[in-house]
């Protein structure tokens, strides 16, 4: 009778073992589903990459953005998208298809101009200011900010570097799907959050940086002293 509840006290902790490692390693998947490493994801060149957001972006009714140190993928002209992918490339060691890269990154916001879609942007006002490629090149990226803000589909905010007593300080870049996906963007990795409590939280950081920023007539202004700034 001894020997029989070993046996089965055994034969529990070995079954709740193969359990534990079983959740173990779904666990594992869809931790790695949500962390995606860049190295593994731009191992067939920066081009294919550009091709793998469409879908998302058209299947996101309300898009927010926070991009704190560059102008926004969906509103970088190809000059400067080719001069930021080149710098990429080169940074993780990675064929250098910048121009390529930079054509599919400029397709793939035409999702600006589809129905159904609504944009908010924001960024620091030093991004104006931060140089990509020549000065001809920042120069028609800044302008093109001064188009595509005044579109009715789009809201373009820009938080001045003069900003007092600010509600929030700078954060990493991110994208609000929804309300049902936040895209975080690190050096080594893009990090997908879909819990909804963290959701929240990048939401209300979101709503925090918004009120600092300036709009339409204030926004457009400090535009035109980024260009008057090339010379």
């Amino acid at each position: 009778m001894l020997h029989l509840s070993a046996h089965r006290l055994i034969a529990a902790r070995s079954d709740r073992r193969r359990r534990t490692g079983r959740e173990f390693k779904r666990a594992s998947r869809h931790a790695e589903s949500l962390y995606r490493e860049w190295r593994q994801r731009v191992r067939m060149g920066l081009a294919k990459l550009q091709g793998s957001y469409v879908e998302l972006y058209r299947t996101t009714g309300l898009l927010r953005v926070h991009s704190p140190v560059l102008v926004p993928g969906l509103l970088q002209t190809e000059g400067y998208a080719q001069a930021l992918l080149s710098i990429d490339a080169r940074f993780r060691g990675v064929p250098d298809d910048a121009g390529e890269a930079a054509a599919a990154r400029v397709q793939r916001s035409q999702v600006i101009h589809e129905p159904g879609h609504r944009f908010v942007f924001l960024i620091e006002e030093a991004v104006l200011y931060y140089q990509l490629g020549d000065a001809e090149a920042m120069a028609a990226q800044l302008g093109y900010l001064l188009t595509v803000g005044a579109l009715p589909q789009v809201s373009f905010g820009i938080i001045p570097t003069a900003t007092r007593k600010r509600a929030m300080w700078p954060k990493e870049t991110f994208d609000v799907h929804d309300d049902t996906l936040v895209s975080v963007e690190l050096i080594s990795a893009e990090v997908n959050v879909t819990q909804p409590s963290e959701i929240a939280l990048y939401v209300k950081a979101f709503e925090q940086l918004r009120s600092m920023a300036v709009y339409g007539a204030e926004s457009r202004a400090l535009i035109v002293q980024a260009i008057d700034a090339l010379g």
